[in-house]
């Protein structure tokens, strides 16, 4: 599909790290949120690509603008693209309607505490670990978890009243061996809170020593030939070894706040903002700040913080920076988080704020080229007299050894840059011998005759390289085409960079510090080069047929073989007899010796 110039920009610089993408319509209405793992190839994926659904290709033809955001991990990317699509819900994504949450494990504020799965956040001074992207993992930890610690499942207020009232009795949970009954007194509140305390590392991350405990029952499992549980134990370390417990997008610790860093440069100032709500990011903006004077970024940062705040209407009464400010706010609580997930989150806002920086800077490189661009070819239009930009520059370049193997390159340059994909190279047909201007004319006619046939567009400028010989020959084929007053075309003499005209003797001398003329060397020097690479391809193609491919009794896949071998033509031919014979035996041997020498050595076989 036709990409515009602006998308192909964007897909080229995108990050290769995980994140969330967001595609707008030209009136800036979102269309989707999506994640990816790396977000570069999955979003040119959309336009490198036809699409089987008639909706996803509708979709992509209105993308106007992409915007991402860049997180840590791919499970974050899920679960900040979960955060999105319930806050804004794009036309093209699945509607989630319901109140479905990522689950959690919950370390209960209770006594002899319960660990537990649950979807829902009580704010009751409960510890909850999490969100979980697979429910899997969250089954696989409570499984390890009650396998290593014989916690209560039961729901009884384990008061010390209660216990020394003898109001509970065991259970059979007790009796299979999976609690230790601190309902009855069996079990002291000291030694559960130790238990508790390791899951609570594990939860954390810790789990080091729990890999390294499952490991010693793997291998003692092992010494016993129990190799069916021996498997069982192994699973579940390599699903441990893959377990994540943080997330810097979902954290119940950080409830109603307001995330912003800044970074800057000498002319610009760029300012991300993340707004957090229940734990989770819903919503990100980016903003960047045109420096008048030398303001600070504390200064900066002070005036982006008013002017977001307003804009999203944000009631919230901390916000967490990536440098101090001084607060001029009385209902505003301003911190610089050093450690822990506060500091995650600032730190995840600072990385996009940087991608940011980068991204417009890009930008304002690539529209300074742009301009650079425009000025040239208004220059080159100024000095070779044309009626038009020359938006789209061909040049032709004849490339032949007396005579042999001729061949022809045309480069193309749009928009004084050139465009690779549309090189063409032709190998002259109807030309025998050197005869430059009749193998000229042959290409540049083959090469519009198709463009017209085609319905291609064509060029407002040729530059053929080579005087006036050369310049006149292809004038022949585009006046056989009826082209000579839709297409300027001029020839470049190489030993004094001459400019000649149809139909002038009179060539025209560009200052040698002329951006006109080094456009036109340029393309030149792109066509000779070109065009030398494939003629010399040709030659050794041709080079490696006589010298090997005409042996009679040897085939193509023998020459592989030698080529792979010794690395040319040259060497197949000045290899030792032996070495021949054990890489293709000795008949393939002596043949090859034989081209080499009239008179080899007779064999007897």
């Amino acid at each position: 599909m036709e990409v515009s110039e602006d998308i192909k920009s964007v897909l080229q610089n995108l990050s290769t790290e995980p994140g969330v993408y967001h595609f707008y319509d030209a009136k800036e209405a979102l269309l989707y949120v999506g994640k990816a793992k790396n977000l570069k190839r999955r979003v040119s994926s959309y336009f490198n690509r036809k699409h089987d659904s008639f909706k996803t290709a509708y979709m992509v033809r209105k993308i106007h603008l992409i915007e991402t955001l860049v997180v840590d991990t791919e499970m974050d990317a899920l679960l900040l693209e979960n955060n999105l699509i319930k806050k804004y819900q794009p036309r093209y994504n699945i509607l989630l309607k319901d109140d479905k949450t990522y689950p959690w494990i919950c370390i209960k504020k209770e006594p002899f505490p319960r660990v537990f799965y649950t979807r829902q956040l009580i704010k009751d001074g409960s510890e909850y670990f999490g969100p979980y992207t697979n429910p899997k993992i969250i089954s696989a930890m409570l499984n390890f978890i009650r396998q290593i610690y014989p916690l209560r499942t039961c729901k009884y207020h384990l008061s010390e009243q209660n216990i020394q009232a003898g109001k509970f009795k065991e259970c059979l949970e007790f009796h299979i061996g999976n609690c230790l009954a601190p309902c009855i007194g069996k079990q002291d509140h000291q030694h559960y809170e130790q238990d508790v305390e390791q899951i609570r590392q594990i939860l954390k991350g810790n789990i080091r020593s729990v890999v390294q405990h499952f490991k010693a029952e793997m291998f003692k499992l092992s010494e016993k030939m129990e190799y069916e549980k021996a498997q069982i134990v192994k699973e579940k370390i390599e699903q441990l070894e893959h377990y994540q417990s943080k997330s810097s997008i979902v954290s119940p610790t950080i409830n109603d706040v307001d995330v912003f860093s800044i970074v800057s440069d000498q002319d610009y100032a760029y300012v991300n903002f993340f707004k957090v709500s229940s734990g989770a990011i819903i919503q990100a903006h980016a903003m960047e700040i045109k420096k008048k004077l030398d303001e600070t970024d504390e200064e900066l940062l002070s005036m982006a913080i008013i002017e977001i705040r307003q804009r999203f209407h944000s009631t919230s009464m901390e916000a967490f920076l990536n440098i101090p400010i001084e607060s001029k706010w009385q209902n505003l609580k301003i911190s610089v988080p050093k450690i822990g997930d506060k500091y995650k989150l600032v730190n995840l806002c600072f990385k996009n704020a940087k991608n940011i920086q980068k991204d417009r800077i890009r930008k304002n490189e690539e529209l300074r080229h742009r301009l650079d661009n425009k000025r040239v070819l208004e220059q080159l239009q100024h000095d070779l007299r044309l009626s038009s930009k020359p938006r789209h520059i061909e040049c032709f370049d004849n490339s032949n050894i007396q005579g042999t193997n001729p061949v022809a390159a045309c480069v193309v340059f749009k928009n004084a840059k050139p465009s690779k994909k549309d090189y063409r190279l032709f190998n002259v047909k109807t030309v025998s011998g050197p005869d430059d201007f009749a193998s000229m004319e042959e290409v540049v006619y083959r090469r519009y005759k198709r463009l017209m046939n085609e319905g291609q567009d064509l060029p407002q400028l040729i530059v053929i390289d080579g005087g006036k010989g050369q310049l006149s020959s292809a004038l022949k084929s585009l006046e056989k085409l009826n082209l000579q007053h839709t297409i300027a075309i001029i020839g470049i003499a190489k030993r004094l960079e001459e400019i000649y005209f149809p139909n002038d003797s009179i060539p025209l001398y560009l200052d040698k510090r002329s951006e006109s003329l080094k456009v036109i060397q340029r393309l030149r020097n792109e066509a000779h080069r070109f065009g030398i690479n494939h003629h010399r391809n040709r030659r050794s193609k041709n080079s490696l047929g006589t010298s090997l491919d005409n042996i009679v009794g040897i085939g193509p896949k023998t020459v592989d073989t030698l080529i792979s071998h010794f690395g040319s033509v040259k060497r197949v031919l000045e290899a030792q007899e032996d070495e021949l014979t054990k890489l293709v035996g000795k008949r393939k041997a002596q043949l090859i010796l034989e081209r080499k020498n009239p008179n080899p050595k007779k064999y007897n076989f």
